[in-house]
């Protein structure tokens, strides 16, 4: 940024960044011609033409080595404003990019460090606005959640008590969902997500959660889960609460389009120092060409379970982005239609 500084300094140049190539490459193009023209008039002996030539050859070279050399320190505000960019992208780091130039680099540092702020600030206030919602909607839960408990202390018939405690159950559900919700939105306020340091995730833990979140869905379709854990543990860089979120997900959707009293396998393996986890049902399955539409937020085919079940079509969408975000790879396969569907996560461990 130095040589970029220096010229924006010099009157005729400070507005154009094109006049400061022009400049660099002028000057470079006459350094061989006033070499040459000092040799030939200061030089005490007789010059041979190969001396001239040999001389012109040395001093263009020279000349090339030393233009091409500056012309990359003079792209430095362009490296510099792209860096920033990339690192906002990727991490989230605020960077100080110097606003004074008035040349189009210098607006275009101008324009990226604003638009970097912007970017920032409306962020923070959306994750603001969903912390606020997120907070409300634990509200509205835990009204119907407060009623239900109160019936239970009723002692009221058995039908009623049962219809409660589901109610109970259901917003025990929410509260989770919202919890890991919030929990991912955490996650991306970390700028230092890139370092994020591994931890050992032991799946003995998490699978009776896992179980207990999809117990009901499995017992309203007579759905047999087959849950086969091949690896005790595994360092991961995800947190345990998502993982059990996005399995949760996965394993609902297959249950979603599964047919009733069918089967869902989940399987948890290591392959070629990768961790693995597939669930794999014998549904409704999909074409081919539909894959990556299934991971579209809002996605088109959003459609009805085998039961009617509805969906908000932004389950598959935030599992991937959530896999995604800790380092991790989330696929899906069907051979065809009414021929199942895999779901596959990866992570390299």
């Amino acid at each position: 940024m130095k040589l970029y500084h220096t010229l924006s300094q010099i009157s005729f140049l400070k507005k154009s960044y094109a006049f400061k190539f022009l400049f660099v490459a002028f000057i470079g193009i006459h350094i061989p011609l006033i070499g040459i023209l000092f040799f030939v008039l200061y030089f005490k002996h007789d010059i041979s033409p190969t001396s001239i030539l040999i001389f012109s050859l040395i001093m263009t070279l020279l000349a090339t080595a030393i233009t091409l050399l500056v012309l990359n320190r003079l792209i430095k505000p362009i490296a510099t404003a792209s860096k920033a960019l990339d690192d906002y992208r990727n991490s989230r780091t605020l960077s100080v990019l110097p606003t004074e130039y008035t040349d189009e680099a210098g607006l275009l540092l101008c324009n990226i460090q604003e638009s970097i702020y912007e970017a920032e600030s409306f962020i923070n206030e959306k994750q603001d606005l969903i912390y606020m919602l997120s907070h409300d909607l634990k509200n509205f839960a835990g009204n119907p959640q407060g009623l239900a408990k109160l019936i239970i202390s009723e002692n009221p018939g058995e039908s009623v008590q049962n219809l409660a405690e589901l109610i109970c159950e259901s917003t025990d559900l929410q509260f989770r969902y919202i919890e890991n919700f919030i929990k991912l939105l955490n996650e991306q306020d970390q700028v230092v997500k890139a370092t994020q340091e591994t931890k050992t995730v032991l799946f003995s833990t998490i699978v009776p959660f896992i179980n207990e979140q999809v117990e009901q869905r499995l017992l309203d379709k007579k759905i047999k889960l087959d849950l086969a854990v091949e690896t005790p543990e595994a360092k991961l860089r995800i947190d345990e609460g998502l993982l059990v979120q996005v399995l949760v997900n996965l394993i609902s959707n297959a249950v979603k389009f599964s047919y009733f009293e069918s089967e869902i396998k989940v399987r948890i393996y290591n392959e070629n120092s990768n961790l693995v986890i597939t669930v794999m049902d014998k549904g409704v399955g999909f074409d081919k060409n539909q894959i990556e539409e299934l991971f579209k937020k809002f996605t088109k085919m959003s459609r009805l379970g085998t039961a009617n079940e509805t969906s908000t079509g932004i389950g598959l969408y935030l599992c991937k982005k959530i896999i995604e975000r800790n380092k991790g790879r989330l696929t899906a396969s069907s051979e065809g239609k009414n021929r199942g569907a895999e779901f596959k996560i990866e992570f390299e461990v």
